[in-house]
């Protein structure tokens, strides 16, 4: 009789293929390892690796039909295999018409009606033979575990069953097999659990914790609801047309938004002297049910926490359960030296597939749309951004609609020239007004044909330019596209590419250090590039006389200027606390009406504190996320560069 390997199921996310990656950086990073902890084990093929007489395993899944596979490779229990064969056999050769609870309920679904029987004949034949202690536990496990592995063998699914094919072979013989359990494989201290990971780590040690957790929204207890039910054998109602059964207190929370959190929660709990985590680097990508929940830049805050970072990868051939191919997969491991001082790892906004606006604004949000986005709700039609400045973060919202609305009718005109206009005419535009006003050219001539250096920057040499720049845009009275692209390049040109307009509505910062240098244009073009991907709307109003409830299944995100801070773009323009108070019964109404809503707000700076904002979500009930955030460069008046500021990001879901 043919055996049965660990790795002879399917499974999402199995690493069985990147078994040799993570042996490797283990042997080449890791030192004195005797245990090996893996609290998301699957199928088990990690820690099966890991597995001899000098190494003790932990081995934890929330899922029981894993838990009993685990009981069979791992357990240390004796087996008497004569006994185990002779139960294989009889399976085998079983034949019955009779209707059993597997047959009733998954009949012409997964399997043929005959293979229902005979699968419903074993699994009960199985119960009652243990419950007669005919079978140790571990004996009991194993004749589970081979007929799991035979079920999915024969299923008439992709490899997972949240569907049945329409149009598969039922009738494949059911064949079990035994397992292929190795005498010398055991570690007599090896360990099995099946419980929620957070609490588990609470009370167990561990020279290395392994975390493979869920990546994305799939639940992989609606994966293989069938083979935990057969697992359990509690026979439960069963509906819809997966038949699935009630799974509600399996499901894992790294599935959904609170996935980060939990990861924290998870990290500062470990006892061990060090932590391998596996994640890959889907991001945004794919559809949305396959993106990650954890970004990289907090899987690297969270663990710095602990010890010193390193980041390893490898390309992947990533499956997916349908038909989408993702490009450049790559499998990460990261791995962290508990106790050893931290080395911060920044992780580039561009490789979470992000943009930056070319528009710099005080307090803009670029650093923060990690978790902006994680904390967004996942599933509207429309999105608006109802100060939307710059565009960071619409421009990085993936949706059906976006609204962009800004009452700076000026900046509103420039994002909207990325809309009409490609990059390369974009550039050729500015490229036109630098050379019209002899501005400095770095791209063409480097720094020293204009006698300045790198580090003391341009504005020596560009300041008289700049300066007839700026007074031709400010007294160009008339609107037009052409005005537009002046006011583009001299933000490009001023200081910290920044926006401000004085009480006569004219652009008045000064010249800056940098020119349109090869980072710039990188910039423009990504920018560019994501803006033609979209369809925007652009609107000019006050947020008041905008009517959110005409647009399809609308998401609200607001950034408006901070009651407890002046904004250069905002400073003449006086948002105060009449402003505050009407936004904030804007969004009550928006509320009122069952419509999701976020706002970006500081609840406390240099010592003052927000308490009409703070009331007004007691008052209602609303939810205040605090994001981490760093504004100490962006008012150079501010004499205490430590004053805290706390940013929140306020929410009715």
């Amino acid at each position: 009789m043919n055996k049965l390997n660990i790795e002879n199921r399917r499974y999402l996310g199995s690493k069985t293929r990147l078994i040799p990656f993570i042996k490797k950086v283990i042997n080449e990073e890791c030192e004195g390892i005797t245990s090996f902890a893996d609290l998301f084990a699957g199928t088990g093929t990690v820690g099966w690796n890991f597995n001899d007489s000098n190494t003790e395993v932990i081995l934890n899944d929330i899922l029981f039909s894993n838990y009993v596979s685990y009981i069979s490779w791992f357990g240390k229990e004796k087996i008497n295999k004569t006994k185990i064969e002779k139960y294989l056999k009889k399976y085998n050769d079983t034949k019955t018409n009779e209707d059993n609870y597997f047959s009733i309920n998954f009949s012409g679904t997964y399997f043929s009606k005959d293979n229902c029987r005979k699968i419903g004949f074993i699994r009960e034949n199985i119960e009652q033979e243990y419950l007669k202690k005919n079978l140790n536990k571990r004996e009991y496990s194993i004749l589970i575990t081979s007929l799991l592995y035979s079920v999915d063998r024969i299923a008439n699914t992709v490899g997972h069953y949240d569907a049945y094919r329409l149009k598969g072979d039922l009738n494949r013989p059911l064949i079990m097999e035994n397992l292929n359990i190795a005498d010398n494989k055991t570690n007599d201290n090896n360990s099995i659990y099946s419980e929620n990971a957070n609490e588990l780590v609470k009370k167990i040690k561990a020279d290395i914790t392994y975390i493979d957790p869920p990546y994305n929204s799939r639940q992989y207890c609606d994966a293989y609801h069938l083979l935990e039910n057969i697992a359990k054998w509690d026979k439960p109602k069963v509906f819809g047309v997966a038949k699935k059964m009630d799974r509600s207190n399996i499901k894992s929370r790294y599935c959904t938004q609170s996935a980060t959190l939990e990861f924290e929660e998870l990290i500062k709990n470990i006892n061990s002297k060090y932590i391998l985590v596996s994640y890959n680097n889907m991001g945004k990508k794919g559809s949305p049910r396959s993106q990650s929940k954890i970004e990289d830049e907090d899987l690297i805050r969270i663990l710095s926490t602990r010890g010193k970072v390193k980041v390893f990868e490898k390309n992947f051939n990533q499956f997916t359960t349908g038909k989408t191919k993702i490009e450049k997969h790559k499998e990460r491991l990261f791995l962290c030296q508990v106790g050893k001082k931290s080395t911060k790892i920044k992780v580039k906004q561009k490789e979470l597939g992000l943009v930056k606006s070319p528009l710099n604004y005080t307090g803009g949000k670029y650093k923060l749309l990690p978790q902006l986005i994680d904390k967004f709700p996942k599933d509207f039609n429309t999105f608006i951004d109802l100060f939307a400045g710059g565009f960071n973060v619409g421009a990085n919202i993936e949706c059906e609609d976006i609204i962009y609305n800004d009452s700076q009718n000026e900046v509103k005109r420039i994002v909207k020239l990325f809309q009409r206009y490609n990059y390369a005419k974009i550039v050729g535009k500015i490229d036109q007004i630098i050379y019209k006003y002899n501005l400095s050219n770095t791209i063409l001539y480097g720094y020293d044909y204009y006698n300045c250096m790198s580090d003391s920057g341009l504005g020596s040499y560009n300041k008289e330019k700049y300066m007839k720049l700026r007074n031709d845009y400010n007294s160009t009275s008339h609107q037009s596209v052409e005005k537009d692209f002046l006011l583009l390049t001299l933000i490009i040109f001023a200081f910290n590419n920044q926006i401000r307009f004085n009480s006569k509505n004219e652009y008045n910062m000064p010249v800056g250090k940098r020119d349109f240098n090869s980072s710039s244009r990188r910039n423009l073009k990504h920018f560019a590039k994501k803006i033609h991907e979209k369809k925007v709307s652009f609107l000019n109003e006050d947020f008041t006389n905008i009517d959110i409830s005409k647009y399809e299944k609308p998401f609200v995100y607001c950034d408006p200027p901070y009651l407890l801070g002046v904004a250069s773009y905002n400073e003449n323009h006086g948002w105060n606390v009449i402003k505050e108070k009407e936004l904030l019964d804007y969004l009550k109404k928006i509320d009122d009406l069952g419509i999701h809503f976020a706002l970006s707000n500081v609840i406390e700076h240099k010592g003052k504190t927000n308490d009409l904002l703070k009331e007004w979500v007691d008052e209602n009930h609303f939810n205040i996320i605090y994001i981490k955030s760093n504004y100490r460069n962006s008012n150079y008046h501010i004499k205490n560069k430590d004053s805290v500021t706390r940013e929140v990001l306020v929410t009715n879901y």
